[in-house]
């Protein structure tokens, strides 16, 4: 095509030098009339060439600004009489489709790249000098606990802070920050980077949850800790008690302090194992079998048995599932265990304090993560008792075990998902969410 151009361009200038040698040579000659009609013949050609360079120019232009305004609407005819016009708007629109192309292509890749960030469990914030988010992922708009994100100084009604924090932060530094939000307590670990893109500094930040890396050590310590108490103890209470219920069986008519010595010993012995046997469903849960069940179903079914096991006339249970038809995808038995707990516990915490009330809430996340809320107008529970509630063996009630909200713990984590506690002042509200990832 521009081998064309350039033929056409030379077809054009060929008449404009051929008239101009004419002038020339009919000046020299003193023939002025011819010499007249070669140059008015030359000017009409040098306006010609002047007329189709400025549309030619106007094209560009008009193709540059278009694209300067994001504009890719437009396309050039193509049908004009000149060969040399067709062949430049020919190819402006070939420019255009390219321009096209190369953004559709940055475009999907900008779509396949906040995928895979999106996909990470860390949080990202990408942050320019002014303090403006450049990008950001979900994860670490569910860490800070909000939803829109477009400057540091926003995470100041979270927490002063973390927006100090963020706003402070060097790269290669790492800090860590504790906040409340709507999720709790979080502890986060920030750690920074930079990058120059386009002569603009940026900060890249990375926030990970501190709290569940923890959780899960811990729950792994409890765990081998649980298991070698269990052993140990039934090893050594096993050999006692069998050897008192043999006394008893050859020695079953002696003094009747000695009978009822052993009896109680035997007795005891019992006891402990079926109480250190308790424990061992801590470390012995099965692996989960996730299926597909109705959410308001499975709501309906736990109610009744938490009041078929617990009589509690002053305490009204109500349900709120949305949508309806919301499905879970998890282990329905050991979840029900969760939830029976939960529902039993809150009904113990409000006890016979007249208009108790619990509310169980499920409904979907913004991150399409599943919600189940067990709330409860019981006595809040302090900071205090708070820090310890999942820790196993910790309890606050009479003859509790200890092990009912640490085994809950535990199930969610083998089911991919996490329980926490919000204790609210404002609403006087206990709730424990459950959260589905």
């Amino acid at each position: 095509m521009l081998k064309r151009l350039t033929h056409t361009l030379t077809f054009l200038l060929l008449p404009l030098l051929g008239f101009t040698a004419a002038a020339t040579y009919f000046a020299v000659r003193a023939e002025w009339v011819w010499t007249g009609i070669s140059v008015c013949a030359a000017g009409m050609a040098v306006y010609y060439l002047y007329k189709q360079y400025d549309r030619n120019a106007r094209k560009i232009a008009f193709m540059f600004d278009a694209i300067d305004n994001d504009d890719f609407a437009f396309k050039f005819p193509a049908s004009s009489w000149s060969n040399s016009d067709n062949m430049v708007s020919h190819t402006l629109n070939r420019i255009k489709d390219l321009l096209l192309k190369a953004k559709a292509d940055a475009a999907e890749k900008e779509k396949y790249y906040e995928l895979i960030l999106n996909c990470v469990n860390t949080g990202v914030l990408v942050i320019n000098e002014k303090g403006y988010i450049f990008q950001h992922n979900n994860e670490a708009l569910r860490l800070l606990g909000i939803a829109v994100l477009t400057h540091v100084a926003q995470l100041g009604r979270v927490d002063e802070r973390l927006a100090a924090s963020l706003t402070a932060i060097h790269p290669g530094e790492k800090v860590q920050v504790s906040f409340m939000n709507e999720r709790g307590n979080v502890c986060l670990s920030i750690r920074a980077s930079e990058i120059t893109v386009q002569q603009s500094r940026l900060r890249i930040v990375a926030l990970n949850d501190i709290d569940k890396e923890l959780d899960e050590k811990e729950i792994d310590s409890w765990i081998r800790l649980t298991r070698v108490l269990t052993h140990e103890i039934m090893n050594s209470v096993t050999p006692i008690t069998s050897l008192s219920d043999t006394l008893l069986e050859i020695h079953g008519d002696t003094h009747p302090e000695i009978r009822h010595g052993l009896e109680v010993i035997g007795t005891t012995g019992k006891n402990l194992m079926a109480f250190v046997d308790s424990y061992r469903r801590f470390t012995r849960i099965p692996t989960p079998e996730p299926t597909l069940f109705y959410v308001r179903k499975f709501m309906a079914q736990m109610v009744d048995l938490a009041r078929h096991h617990d009589c509690y006339p002053n305490i009204s249970i109500r349900t709120d599932v949305q949508p309806d038809d919301l499905i879970l995808y998890a282990d329905e038995k050991l979840i029900s265990q969760v939830m029976l707990n939960l529902l039993k516990n809150a009904m113990q915490a409000i006890g016979g304090q007249p208009d108790g009330r619990i509310l169980v809430k499920a409904y979907c996340s913004r991150e399409e993560s599943v919600i189940i809320e067990v709330a409860n107008n019981g006595p809040l529970i302090s900071p205090e008792v708070a820090e310890h509630i999942f820790i196993p063996f910790f309890t606050t009630k009479e003859g509790g075990s200890g092990i009912g909200l640490s085994l809950s713990r535990q199930i969610m984590r083998l089911s991919g998902g996490s329980i926490s506690l919000k204790s609210s002042p404002a609403t006087g509200l206990t709730t424990f969410i459950l959260t589905f990832k």
